[in-house]
């Protein structure tokens, strides 16, 4: 879809640092992450929202989402994650996606007051992404 800035990371038009793509859905690390190894899990098909899916996209969609929520613990070290999506309200790209968030007891992440943070430079950002590529395994992009 023209302007939106998920479907331009899906076709290579806008960079980003894929840890995952496959025939349905596009993975790569959030550019203002709640912390490091924040990933966005995007299905390939421009939908708005949940209810917009088509049901026979729901499975590929959760089914990578439940591998990535995996594989950030594995990859950062983390002990659990944070799997959220927003439809609408405080949805900033108008394209469905997935929030996957590597938690730690004590990060310091309460509720849904979601405080930023940044990579100190694209080499770090390209690292956290080859480590979760890494774990994902087959498909992962790592850049």
């Amino acid at each position: 879809m023209t302007g939106c800035v998920f479907c331009d990371v899906i076709s290579g038009a806008a960079p980003a640092h894929r840890v995952w793509e496959d025939d349905a859905t596009v993975a790569f690390l959030d550019r203002r992450p709640v912390f490091h190894g924040h990933v966005l899990l995007v299905p390939r098909l421009h939908v708005e929202t949940l209810p917009e899916l088509p049901q026979d996209h729901l499975t590929p969609l959760f089914g990578v989402a439940q591998r990535i929520s995996t594989a950030v613990v594995e990859a950062l070290g983390a002990q659990g994650s944070f799997v959220a999506m927003n439809n609408v309200v405080s949805q900033s790209v108008p394209h469905l996606h997935v929030h996957v968030v590597p938690r730690t007891k004590g990060d310091g992440l309460r509720g849904f007051f979601w405080p930023r943070t940044a990579y100190a430079n694209d080499a770090e950002a390209a690292e956290v992404a080859r480590r979760i590529s890494r774990a994902l395994g087959s498909n992962s992009t790592g850049g």
